[in-house]
């Protein structure tokens, strides 16, 4: 990817840093990778891994015939692998490759046995392409994982990518047009765990919807594919699917998210709260949203959930996220 590719990253956590449309970086962040370290509570573009969102009670019930516990970092549940999760990982790369006959920069990384107490090595692929389509930009990311260590036999993978969007260019995302192309969701208990079952969202959020500060908060877990029994661990031959789409009148910024996996979490983002620091802006609730394509939440604690996240010794994890921007002409 040439010097003026719209997207740029840093090897913590293989993080997005800039995602640029028309001249506006829609993705929050820092300016440098040291400020990350310190302040990036929220995640800010992040590969989140080896589990993203909540394992409940922060424990695995089941996995090579026995119970493993895991950090409560978001009492009394595990979040995105724990405090220390491959979001705030140093990555080896970038190295530029080819593939698919496409520029693409590669980000690596080894996480050993019992890392943030999940078992087994396992060793990270993260594959950033960036390209045009038509009058779009195009940034593909694709996750590969494979179980390398003779530690044990299986462990859990669940990664995503944990960016927060603002096409307004002002201090919130208040006036954005959000639709999603689910109407499905995972009913959660108060601490975020799923009940266990699929329903229908009470809202209308497969028409048009504003968010904002002042609009319906979203922190959900939606589901595109209700088929459970056939998803696989590794998604990439599926076909891409429109996840959600979001647009704002004034900066006339759209943004598409697609996907190869079964269900994503759709974050408003009222949580986040991080003070300005050495240039870089205050970010305050409602400042940016997420879409965070993944398996489903808590997946390896449901027994007929967790075969989409379970890796085994020969076999490999494998996910797709594609987000597409471009600028409405005025």
């Amino acid at each position: 990817m040439a010097d003026e590719s719209p997207v740029k990253f840093t090897s913590l956590g293989a993080i997005i840093q800039e995602l640029n449309v028309g001249g506006q970086n829609i993705v929050l962040g820092f300016t440098k990778k040291e400020l990350y370290e310190k302040y990036n509570t929220p995640w800010f573009g992040a590969t989140i891994g080896r589990v993203a969102n909540r394992i409940k009670h922060a424990k695995i019930q089941s996995l090579n015939n026995q119970e493993y516990e895991l950090e409560k970092n978001n009492d009394p549940n595990a979040l995105h692998g724990g405090s220390r999760g491959w979001g705030r990982r140093h990555f080896e790369g970038p190295t530029l490759l080819q593939r698919n006959g496409k520029d693409t920069l590669l980000y690596t990384y080894t996480s050993p046995h019992l890392d943030g107490g999940y078992p087994g090595t396992v060793e990270i692929k993260v594959f950033y392409t960036a390209s045009k389509e038509d009058n779009r930009s195009v940034l593909s990311i694709e996750y590969e994982v494979e179980l390398v260590g003779d530690e044990c036999n299986e462990t859990i993978v669940n990664m995503t990518n944990h960016s927060y969007f603002n096409l307004t260019g002002g201090e919130t995302i208040d006036g954005t047009s959000a639709k999603l192309f689910t109407q499905y969701y995972l009913p959660l208990d108060n601490t975020g765990i799923p009940f266990g079952r699929i329903d229908v969202h009470p809202s209308k959020v497969t028409e048009p919807f504003t968010i904002g500060p002042n609009k319906e908060a979203f922190d959900d877990a939606f589901v595109m594919d209700r088929n459970v029994a056939v998803i696989p661990l590794d998604t990439r031959e599926r076909p891409l699917q429109l996840l959600a789409e979001f647009h704002h009148p004034e900066s006339r910024i759209n943004l598409q998210v697609h996907s190869t996996e079964p269900a994503f979490q759709f974050y408003t983002g009222q949580g986040t709260n991080v003070a300005a620091v050495d240039g870089n802006p205050s970010r305050g609730p409602f400042s940016g949203f997420c879409i965070e394509p993944s398996r489903f939440v808590n997946a390896i604690n449901e027994p007929d959930w967790r075969h989409m996240v379970v890796l085994k010794k020969g076999d490999k994890y494998g996910s797709k996220i594609v987000y597409k921007t471009w600028k409405d002409p005025q």
